[in-house]
C-alpha cells in the first residue's frame, strides 16, 4: 500500500504538476507534519490555521511561501486525503502587490559590456533579448535557436507550455560567436558536465557578479532582465497582447502589471499644481 507521501506525489503527477512544484509541495507538507509530530489525519482544522499563522507571525516568512504552503496543504487534504477544506475558516493570505525591479536600457547595456566571458555574456543577452525565465535560459537546446525564422523555441516553460519568442539580430550574432568557440552539442549552455544544462544558480551568480561590476545598486536579480524586456517593449509601442504571447502568460492580467512600470505616458501628464499656478 502506498504511503500518503507517495500517494500525494502520484496525485500531483496525474494532474500534470511540474516536477519542481511536486517536490516543493511535498516539502511543505513534510514540514507541516514534522511541526505537529502526529499523523496528518489527527491534525485539526484550527491547528492547520494556527500553523499558517505561525509561519506568518513567528517565522516572518513571505506571502509567497505561506500561500505555497497553503496550496500544498489544501491539495494534500482535499485530493489525497479526501477531506473537506473550509475556505471560510482557512483563508488564503492576501498577497501584497509589489512592482518588479526594472533596469533602464543603459543599465542593461552596461551589464552586458562588463561581462567579458563570452558564454556568460551570451546567457545574459539571450535572457534579456528573449524575455526568458532563468530556468528557460538554462534549458535551451541548440536546436531551439531558429535563425531562419528569427525566433527561439521555449520548450515546456512555466505551466508546461511551449512558445516562441524573439531572436534579435545582435543576439544571433553573439550566439554564433559563442557556438564557434564552445561548440555545444545538445544543451545551448551546458554545465561542466556536457550532458546536463547549466544550473539556474550558476546563471544567478553570473548576473550578480555582472550587476556588481556594472555598479548597479538596484535590488535586481536575473529575473529583472525578463521584467526589463517586457517594460522596454511596452515603452516602444508593442501591444500588451503580443507581449503576453512572448512572455508565455496565460492571463493578460499578469502582463498588464507592466503598465505600472512604463513612464512614457505618465511623464506627459501635467501636475494639477502646475496647471493651477499657470492660470
Amino acid at each position: 500500500m502506498k504511503t500518503l507521501r507517495e500517494q500525494m506525489k502520484t496525485d500531483m503527477e496525474l494532474r500534470g504538476y511540474c516536477p519542481k512544484t511536486v517536490a516543493a509541495y511535498l516539502k511543505y507538507v513534510e514540514r507541516f507534519i514534522e511541526h505537529y509530530s502526529r499523523p496528518p489525519a489527527q491534525i485539526s482544522e484550527p491547528e492547520i490555521r494556527n500553523y499558517l499563522h505561525y509561519l506568518l507571525d513567528e517565522r516572518g516568512l513571505s506571502d509567497s511561501y505561506i500561500n505555497s504552503t497553503y496550496s500544498a496543504l489544501r491539495f494534500f487534504y482535499e485530493t489525497t486525503m479526501g477531506r473537506t477544506w473550509n475556505v471560510a475558516t482557512l483563508p488564503r493570505t492576501k498577497k501584497r502587490t509589489r512592482l518588479p525591479v526594472v533596469l533602464a536600457g543603459e543599465e542593461v547595456k552596461r551589464l552586458l559590456d562588463v561581462t567579458k566571458n563570452l558564454k556568460h555574456r551570451a546567457i545574459l543577452m539571450t535572457t534579456y533579448a528573449a524575455g526568458l525565465r532563468v530556468s528557460e535560459t538554462a534549458h535551451l537546446k541548440v536546436a531551439d535557436i531558429d535563425s531562419r525564422r528569427m525566433q527561439i523555441r521555449v520548450e515546456q516553460g512555466k505551466g508546461r507550455k511551449d512558445r516562441y519568442t524573439l531572436l534579435s539580430d545582435a543576439n544571433l550574432a553573439l550566439l554564433r560567436a559563442y557556438y564557434r568557440a564552445y561548440r555545444p552539442v545538445i544543451w545551448l549552455f551546458p554545465s561542466h558536465s556536457l550532458d546536463r544544462p547549466i544550473s539556474t544558480r550558476s546563471i544567478e551568480k553570473v548576473f550578480e557578479r555582472a550587476r556588481q561590476k556594472a555598479g548597479i545598486t538596484k535590488k535586481a536579480t536575473v529575473h529583472s532582465l525578463r521584467h526589463s524586456f517586457a517594460t522596454h517593449l511596452l515603452e516602444t509601442g508593442t501591444g500588451i497582447y503580443h507581449i503576453q504571447l512572448l512572455l508565455g502568460h496565460t492571463s493578460p492580467r499578469t502582463t498588464s502589471r507592466y503598465l505600472h512600470l512604463t513612464r512614457k505616458d505618465l511623464l506627459k501628464i501635467a501636475s494639477p499644481l502646475d496647471v493651477l499656478l499657470a492660470k
